[in-house]
């Protein structure tokens, strides 16, 4: 089954930035497993100095990673406690802003029939 690979944008209040950090540094273990056993098999967040939040997720089906996590107790204890954190009101997990995909390198090459890793092509990066 393809991946699905979904990035979005929110933005985080100016004035809590450093506390949004500390609060992912580290993350709580019993979240990292409810990701992990929703289907979130790779995710990043990355935040610039303005607030502005990129997040891009990988899994089987965001939807279905999304519905997994609204089930349980310990989203809803972390969606309260970093909704104080984000400039549009609301639950925080439900405000991104999905930007579409326009480019993905592998799956371009694969359509090429162009091998997808320099190890694939017989050489290296470098």
């Amino acid at each position: 089954m393809a991946r699905h690979r979904i990035c979005f944008v929110s933005r985080v209040r100016p004035d809590r930035l450093a506390e949004y950090r500390r609060r992912h540094d580290p993350v709580w273990p019993e979240m990292l497993e409810a990701l992990r056993d929703a289907g979130w098999e790779d995710y990043h967040l990355h935040l610039s100095a303005d607030g502005l939040l990129v997040g891009h997720f990988v899994g089987e089906s965001y939807e279905a990673a999304q519905a997994a996590m609204a089930a349980t107790v310990v989203n809803a204890r972390w969606q309260a406690e970093m909704a104080e954190f984000f400039v549009d009101p609301g639950n925080p997990d439900e405000g991104f802003e999905l930007l579409p995909e326009v480019f993905h390198l592998q799956g371009q090459l694969a359509a090429a029939g162009l091998p997808t890793s320099p190890e694939q092509a017989g050489r290296t990066a470098g």
